[in-house]
């Protein structure tokens, strides 16, 4: 265990909080208000088209804090990993997520691991802190009619990219996950004098999920154009295949931004302009009205958007 913690997490992860090597980390946060967060890993198989186990634990966590309009800071991560893993795959998961968090500007300050029976994981729990800016507050709840909603990327890509490799299924065009830390967007926005109302990361459940998530805590109705919503060519063919609503399907590495509605061209101006953000759209307004989300399709007809039912699929995260 000195050994792994020395050679590989202490390589990878070397700063100065961590390298104490004390069973906590005592660090410093200028701001009266802080964002936490945790979340768990189990996605099989954990190497998929685009990233690995070890992008989404800090993708996930990362992005998680960044939906309150924080700046996340610092990471813990806990490792459950099966007896006989091989030391190469470790190395993999570790590497990636030495990178992300490079990417993202945060420390990973301290962390534990257990190891299992073999057959099971690996798994991985990672915490987070951020600071949120004086002045800024972001919710669910704050949603107001005449507000635009746009999405920052591509839907759908992170859970067909998944299900694809877990199953051996190929498409016409390579899909490819979509995980990415979203905060420097958030940052850009808040920078800009964009403090947007909602932002919500629409991971399992989707474009659907969150909608009717944000719907109801802000007492709305969420009007949608499924005809502006940016898709990957393999998902769409994917999901008509499969005959999956690409609306339900996990994303990584896009959110949904509601914006006062005078502020829509200003926002998306600013997202388009960061990495991650190119293919940002307005896809939406919300509206008075019951809490529900409705679409606009291609036909010109208005349907009902639900949230996933049933069987979702299993382990995108």
């Amino acid at each position: 265990m000195r050994e792994l913690i020395s050679e590989l997490f202490i390589r990878n992860f070397s700063n100065p909080y961590l390298d104490k090597l004390n069973d906590f980390a005592a660090v410093t946060i200028d701001s009266g208000r802080i964002a936490l967060s945790t979340d768990s890993f189990v996605v099989e198989p954990w190497s998929f088209p685009g990233g690995n186990l070890g992008d989404l634990a800090v993708c996930g966590t990362v992005n998680d804090i960044s939906m309150s309009g924080a700046t996340p800071l610092y990471l813990t991560c806990g490792f459950i990993l099966p007896e006989g893993m091989p030391f190469d795959d470790l190395e993999e998961i570790v590497g990636a997520m030495a990178r992300r968090a490079k990417e993202s500007g945060v420390q990973i300050v301290t962390g534990d691991t257990k190891v299992v029976e073999p057959g099971a994981g690996p798994f991985i729990n990672t915490a987070g802190v951020g600071a949120i800016p004086a002045g800024v507050t972001i919710g669910g709840e704050m949603a107001k009619p005449g507000d635009a909603v746009i999405v920052t990327g591509a839907v759908g890509s992170h859970g067909i990219a998944v299900l694809s490799k877990r199953e051996g299924l190929t498409f016409s065009t390579d899909v490819i996950s979509d995980c990415a830390p979203l905060n420097k967007i958030v940052a850009s926005l808040i920078n800009n004098g964009i403090i947007p109302r909602v932002l919500r990361d629409p991971t399992r459940g989707g474009v659907a999920g969150a909608l009717n998530e944000i719907a109801a805590q802000s007492r709305v109705e969420i009007e949608i154009d499924d005809t502006k919503i940016p898709l990957e060519e393999g998902v769409r063919s994917a999901c008509e295949m499969l005959g999956y609503d690409p609306l339900h399907i996990a994303n990584e590495g896009c959110m949904l931004a509601i914006v006062a509605g005078e502020d829509e061209e200003k926002a998306l101006k600013i997202i388009r302009g960061c990495k991650y953000g190119e293919r940002a759209a307005s896809i939406g307004t919300v509206a008075g009205g019951q809490p529900r989300v409705t679409a606009r399709t291609l036909l010109g007809t208005k349907r009902l958007v639900d949230p996933p039912s049933g069987e979702l699929l299993p382990r995108i995260c």
